[in-house]
């Protein structure tokens, strides 16, 4: 199975468990918050923003166009820390760390 077969299982599964848990919004945010150059968006965004509007859609366009997806990045240490405290905290942690995994060493 290529990468790309593996991924696209996984960000299926966490858009899943955003929607389980009521983070995922039929709204987006506004192109100003969206523009955001800062990492993870830190600056305009919750984490799970971040996640359904520019981490999924991105890994998507990627996996869709046939471009080089990414190697050895590591998302899981700021999902944990941002999302502490709020529903599906575990949930959605479990899926991004299985993500970090498939893309780790590739």
């Amino acid at each position: 199975m290529t990468l790309r077969q593996q991924c696209e299982p996984l960000l299926d599964e966490l858009e899943q468990v955003l929607n389980d848990h009521a983070l995922w919004q039929s709204t987006p945010p506004s192109a100003e918050r969206l523009a955001s150059t800062e990492p993870f968006a830190v600056d305009t965004l919750l984490c799970h923003e971040w996640l359904q509007w520019i981490f999924v859609p991105n890994m998507r366009a990627l996996i869709d166009t046939e471009q080089t997806l990414p190697r050895n990045f590591e998302i899981s240490p700021y999902v944990e820390e941002a999302m502490k405290g709020h529903a599906g905290h575990g949930d959605v942690v479990a899926v991004v760390v299985r993500i970090d995994n498939l893309f780790s060493d590739q």
